[in-house]
């Protein structure tokens, strides 16, 4: 007995699109991108607090791979990627995240 239906009528297969719709790939990236930029400023809170070298190390990783989704994407990705205004934004905050991790670890030792 057969799983599903087969139609015996020759007509045109019902396709789906390949690829996202350029808005809905942006705005998933967009919001993908922040929630990795809220995680980075949580590890980065964390590590105030707690001044350990662990999480110094997992802060200054984070801070690392959100600057890195901060680039300048290729063609036909640049609808996956922040604004660009936005993105001068947050790459200027991974500077100042980047110095105040290296002040944590100086205060550390």
């Amino acid at each position: 007995m057969p799983l599903a239906l087969i139609s015996s009528k020759p007509g045109k297969r019902e396709s789906r699109p390949d690829t996202l719709t350029p808005s809905f790939g942006s705005a998933y990236s967009v919001a993908e991108i922040n929630a990795y930029i809220a995680i980075r400023d949580q590890l980065l809170d964390e590590a105030e607090n707690l001044h350990s070298s662990t999480k110094l190390a997992s802060t200054a990783l984070a801070n690392d791979f959100v600057e890195g989704c901060l680039k300048s994407a290729r063609s036909p990705y640049e609808a996956q990627c922040l604004p660009e205004s936005d993105a001068v934004r947050e790459r200027s905050r991974c500077e100042a995240i980047r110095a105040r991790i290296e002040q944590l670890r100086d205060d550390a030792i």
